[in-house]
């Protein structure tokens, strides 16, 4: 199925993302007073009427101004406005049309897409009557709504549908999963270059600043014929550095897009090594129960020999025991170094976690471990194991059924956990045992 594209520009601070959000039912973009917080375009689906509609929410269009930032919200507007079916084209109505409202209604309609023009803020029927203010923009039919109260955006879904052609012809919903991947680490280890590299565009803003990226951006691509979807983060830093309050919720939105994927390619910096802040970002993947990659990038900036590669894994496994378990990939995503490989590691991790350990093999390997290496007595209490199944997948839980299951000792467990992934593959997966009653 093909879902039609519509994009939402307009100047800073119009309600662009307020609208993005109504339209999604979710607090998807980060909404604030302060102008300019979206920066990259964001993606995100709706239903309506039967249709699946994919909104991407733009930076505000801000035309000849150098500065960094804007240049690059500039140019990421741009790019939505070529990658859409549809434009929606956003004015405050309650300021007269400003230059950047002129400059950015000509760029729309020189681009030949189809276009809506939205006074947003008439929050009243009363108000209404400030869209006659916008017809010098050369645009017919301006359609007032308030995106913060919800008045009107339904029509205006109607009107997307019949500029879309759309309205009654509706197509089943596409079911199937799709791998999502969460690329994310701390700031400026190269999540939005390696995003890019992978999607072999400019998708996102790039540049040397720390924390360009605040939202979570999601992206599409098409992998030997499979649907993938990538996650862009903000990085994460200590919440002790955490300076405001959009970079607070930026932080929010990282940790989500951790909860909602299923393999998080967690990225260090192989100039600054593995360090607290990276083991706190791995540490959160697993208690989720996500896939995990470890991508350390940049790796063409180190001075190498032989064993180089293998020395910085070793230390990075020694620092934190959990990682024995997941693959550690070396790429640099400005050379392209190994990026082929992140893809094709990420997709067999999803496919391992989709799958479920048979309960017959797991009991014969379970009898077997428990002929050898039965449980120690504890409290002069013989603890029997009756039988093992795997109770839920991604993440993994395998649920022991025991007589005492409170005596069994953390060192068992985790005996029991090493025997179960030295005979099935769950490399880059999360393991829970659980005990149960018997």
């Amino acid at each position: 199925m093909v879902i039609p594209v519509i994009a939402i520009v307009g100047r800073p601070n119009v309600g662009k993302s307020t609208f993005f959000n109504r339209v999604l039912s979710q607090r998807q973009a980060i909404v604030d007073a302060q102008e300019g917080i979206t920066r990259d375009r964001i993606y995100g689906e709706a239903e309506w009427c039967g249709h699946v509609l994919r909104f991407i929410d733009t930076g505000g269009f801000i035309p000849d101004d150098m500065d960094v930032f804007n240049a690059a919200v500039r140019e990421q507007a741009q790019l939505a406005i070529d990658e859409a079916d549809l434009i929606v084209f956003m004015v405050d109505g309650r300021e007269e049309p400003t230059a950047s409202d002129l400059t950015l209604a000509q760029f729309i309609r020189e681009s030949a897409r189809p276009y809506i023009l939205v006074v947003n803020k008439c929050d009243t029927l009363k108000q209404d009557d400030q869209i006659h203010n916008f017809h010098e923009l050369g645009m017919e039919g301006p359609v007032p709504i308030s995106a913060l109260n919800g008045r009107m955006t339904g029509d205006l879904l109607d009107i997307v549908l019949d500029e879309l052609r759309l309205k009654g012809s509706t197509e089943e919903l596409d079911p199937s999963e799709s791998l999502r991947l969460a690329v994310v680490g701390m700031p400026n280890v190269g999540k939005s270059s390696l995003t890019n590299a992978l999607l072999q565009r400019e998708q996102t803003i790039v540049t040397p600043i720390a924390g360009t990226t605040r939202d979570a951006i999601d992206s599409y691509l098409k992998w030997y014929g499979n649907d993938i979807t990538l996650v862009d983060t903000a990085g994460l830093r200590k919440l002790s550095k955490i300076k405001d309050k959009i970079e607070y919720y930026s932080t929010v939105r990282t940790q989500r897009a951790i909860a909602g994927c299923n393999v998080a390619l967690v990225l260090i910096d192989a100039e600054k090594g593995f360090g607290k802040q990276d083991k706190t970002i791995v540490d959160l993947v697993i208690s989720k129960g996500k896939g995990l990659i470890l991508i350390v990038n940049k790796w063409d900036k180190i001075e190498r020999s032989t064993n180089t590669m293998k020395e910085f894994e070793s230390e990075i496994r020694f620092q934190f025991r959990a990682l024995d378990h997941y693959p550690v990939l070396f790429i640099s995503s400005s050379t392209r170094q190994r990026v082929h490989k992140v893809l094709e590691i990420a997709w067999a991790v999803y496919e391992r976690g989709r799958n479920m350990i048979p309960t017959t093999k797991l009991n014969d390997l379970v009898e077997k471990v428990l002929r050898e290496n039965p449980p120690p007595a504890e409290r002069g209490k013989l603890i029997r194991i009756n039988y093992a199944a795997q109770v839920h997948r991604q993440p993994a839980v395998i649920a022991f059924f025991t007589n005492y299951p409170k005596l069994i000792k953390v060192s068992y467990k985790r005996f029991l956990e090493n025997q179960i992934r030295s005979v099935f593959d769950l490399s880059g997966l999360p393991l829970r045992l659980s005990f149960r009653k018997k």
